[in-house]
């Protein structure tokens, strides 16, 4: 598809879902435009984002784009936190984590190892992926365990020190993997074409593009409420599911293309990556800054569904991811636990 196709689509879709949203059509209506509004404007995303890394590397360029995809589901889960659905924006979170593990990393596993027999990627990384999740883990199964025993004030207590305890793990882990052990964790770079745009132009259309994604996401989130009651969907599986395939659409997008290109160390950086940041920056975020807005600010307590769903997703994730090397069966693997969980979510 040429550039100028490309930007018809992004600016049709986009221009659908604002008269559905300022002429007053049924919520429905709205929902759809603005769902496919957000996925083409998270394939611009993708599309600045894989350009960004052909300059500033699979490292970087696979941060970025877990970080501006991201911007979606963050702005999303803000505009939920502000309206006080805490049980939608959790399993958000949990889909987001166990959407990217899942159906991101195994779709680009798939489709890159049935163009290339065996893919290989920096096996070092992969451990210390490992480990971080398996802080994620920790750190959400402690309140869950000790919910029982403690008062609700201790327990938002308990959320908020946690949170913090994440929030400056993840920013430690930005210094170790991008400044003081950047060579250590790096891959070595497949450039098969050259990008689109030129580096400063790639900036821009990242910042235009999460502009628009924000913009669009606050459209969904005022009739999501409705939509979930018409066609009697649980706030689980429309959080889990809906919400976190539109919301991660960009990561979907770019993780693919580069694991199709022989860059399928910058897929999993992506696809991984975006995990660990919903787990260990997001959440926390998102814990802070309901304090602004209620007086029972949201807690760091995932349900039994969530954190069984989060842990099986880590589980086959590190499993798969630990050697280094994948090949398209892997991906098969990863796809049908994530199908396992879509339906157990449906029928929750």
């Amino acid at each position: 598809m040429n550039q100028r196709l490309f930007f018809i689509f992004v600016g049709g879709s986009f221009g659908l879902a604002a008269a559905a949203h300022y002429l007053m059509a049924s919520e429905i209506l709205k929902f759809v435009t603005a769902s496919a509004a957000i996925v083409f404007l998270a394939a611009w995303l993708g599309k600045a984002t894989e350009s960004v890394a052909h300059y500033a590397g699979d490292r970087i360029g696979g941060f970025l784009n877990a970080t501006f995809g991201n911007a979606a589901e963050l702005i999303i889960a803000f505009f939920l936190v502000k309206e006080g659905y805490y049980d939608m924006v959790k399993a958000s979170i949990t889909g987001s984590i166990i959407g990217n593990m899942l159906l991101v990393l195994g779709l680009s596993v798939l489709l890159g190892g049935l163009k290339y027999k065996e893919q290989r990627f920096n096996a070092r990384l992969a451990s210390h992926n490992a480990s971080l999740m398996t802080l994620a883990l920790v750190a959400l199964f402690i309140p869950a365990v000790f919910m029982g025993g403690l008062p609700q004030a201790e327990i938002s207590t308990l959320s908020i020190v946690i949170s913090v305890i994440l929030i400056v793990a993840y920013l430690l882990w930005l210094l170790f993997s991008l400044i003081t052990h950047k060579d250590f964790l790096s891959d070595i770079e497949v450039h098969d074409s050259e990008p689109v745009w030129s580096s400063g132009v790639s900036i821009v259309m990242l910042i235009a593009a999460t502009f628009f994604v924000a913009v669009v996401s606050e459209w969904l989130v005022h009739s999501i409420e409705v939509v979930s009651q018409t066609l009697g969907w649980s706030e689980l599986f429309v959080g889990a599911f809906v919400i976190a395939i539109i919301g991660n659409a960009a990561e979907h997008s770019a993780a693919l293309f580069l694991a199709m290109k022989n860059r399928i160390g910058a897929a999993v950086e992506i696809a991984i990556g975006s995990s660990l940041q919903i787990a260990l920056f997001v959440a926390p975020v998102l814990v802070l800054v309901s304090l602004l807005f209620a007086s029972t600010p949201m807690n760091i307590v995932f349900t039994p569904f969530e954190l069984t769903a989060i842990g099986v997703s880590t589980f086959i994730a590190i499993s798969i991811s630990r050697d280094g090397v994948t090949n398209w069966y892997e991906g098969v693997l990863l796809l049908a636990v994530y199908i396992i969980l879509g339906t157990a979510f449906y029928f929750a």
